[in-house]
C-alpha cells in the first residue's frame, strides 16, 4: 500500500484546518473573460459522462476520467482513463476497478512516464485515499493492486479527491470531514514522500455553490466548477459556474460561465490547468454532451487571463 498510509497518524496529528506554511502568492484567472474551445464532441472508451481530465505538461498528455460503462459501475467505484491528443483523438485507455467517482484527477511527469494521482478504496462510490500510479494503456488496475502508491494526508476523513498544480509543482486535496467539504495543499514531492506535516493551506470549501463538478489550482488559487446538465428545469443557458477560491485569504469569486452554450445536454464535468509550449497558461473546463445516455461526448475550453 506504500509508505503513505503508514505516516497517516503522524499527519492526522497535525489537525484539520491547520497549515505550517503557506501558499506564494500568484495571479489568478479572470473568471469573466470569454472561454475559448480546445474541441468539442469527442468521444471517449466508454460512453458515460466525462468525470475530470488532467495535463501532462512535460510529455504534453491529456487523460479523462470517466464511470465504466455498466449500471453498477458508479455504486463500486470502476473508473476508465481514456488518453487524447489535443484534438480529442483517442490514444489509449486503462481501467481502474474500486476507485471512485472521479471528480478530479492529477497527473505527475517523470521523465516520460506520467504518473496519475486519483482517488481509490472506494466507499459508497467515493475514494477515501489518494493513489499514485503510472498510466500504463491497455490494462486493468485493482484497488488493492501492488501498483499503487497509496496516502492519506489527514487521518480520519473521507471522499477525497485531488488536483494537481503542473506549474508549481502542488498537489490539493479536497476532502470531507463532519460533512463539509475542504481543501488542503501539499507540494506534490511531499506527499509523494509521505511527507503531509508541512501542509501550505487548509481552508473549507465556500458554501453557496451548486451542484460540485470539479476543481483545478494554480498558485494560491483553487478553481471550482459547479451546476447541473440542461433540463426542464435547467433549460439554456443554464447554471453553470466558476470560482476561484485564495488558499491563503479566502477570497471568493465567482461568474457565470457560458462556455459550450449551444451544446446539447451540457453537463459541466471537471476542471485543469496547463501552460503551453508557448507558455501561455490556461484554465480548462469541461462540459458533457450528447442526446443519448450512453453516448456522452467530451468537450474542453479554456480561458487564458489572468490578473
Amino acid at each position: 500500500m506504500g509508505s503513505g498510509l503508514a505516516a497517516a497518524a503522524v499527519a492526522g496529528s497535525v489537525g484539520i484546518g491547520t497549515a505550517s506554511a503557506s501558499v506564494p502568492s500568484s495571479q489568478r484567472f479572470d473568471l469573466t473573460q470569454p472561454s475559448y474551445d480546445l474541441f468539442r464532441g469527442k468521444s471517449l472508451y466508454q460512453g458515460t459522462v466525462m468525470q475530470s481530465f488532467t495535463f501532462d505538461n512535460v510529455n504534453r498528455r491529456l487523460f479523462v476520467a470517466q464511470l465504466r460503462n455498466g449500471s453498477g459501475s458508479d455504486a463500486a467505484g470502476d473508473l476508465c482513463i481514456t488518453q487524447l491528443d489535443f484534438a480529442g483523438n483517442q490514444i489509449g485507455h486503462m481501467f481502474l476497478n474500486g476507485f471512485g467517482h472521479g471528480v478530479s484527477i492529477g497527473v505527475e511527469p517523470v521523465g516520460s512516464t506520467s504518473y496519475l494521482w486519483t482517488e481509490v478504496d472506494s466507499v459508497n462510490a467515493r475514494g477515501t485515499r489518494l493513489a499514485r500510479f503510472p498510466f500504463t494503456s491497455g490494462t486493468t488496475l485493482d484497488h488493492t493492486s501492488p501498483v499503487l502508491n497509496k496516502h492519506l494526508p489527514i487521518a480520519g476523513v473521507d471522499t477525497v479527491t485531488c488536483a494537481t498544480d503542473p506549474v508549481n509543482q502542488r498537489l490539493v486535496m479536497r476532502y470531507r470531514t463532519g460533512g463539509a467539504f475542504r481543501f488542503a495543499a501539499y507540494t506534490i514531492a511531499d506527499v509523494r514522500a509521505g511527507n503531509y506535516s508541512n501542509r501550505l493551506a487548509d481552508i473549507a470549501q465556500p458554501s453557496g455553490l451548486g451542484t460540485f463538478q470539479g476543481y483545478a489550482v494554480y498558485g494560491e488559487y483553487v478553481y471550482m466548477l459547479d451546476g447541473d446538465a440542461y433540463s426542464g428545469t435547467n433549460p439554456p443557458p443554464g447554471n453553470a459556474h466558476v470560482s476561484s477560491l485564495n488558499l491563503n485569504t479566502g477570497a471568493f469569486t465567482r461568474a457565470v460561465t457560458n462556455a459550450g452554450g449551444s451544446l446539447s445536454y451540457r453537463e459541466p464535468e471537471g476542471m485543469a490547468v496547463y501552460r503551453t509550449v508557448a507558455g501561455e497558461t490556461r484554465l480548462f473546463l469541461g462540459m458533457a454532451s450528447g442526446t443519448t445516455a450512453g453516448a456522452r461526448l467530451a468537450n474542453i475550453f479554456y480561458k487564458n487571463v489572468l490578473i
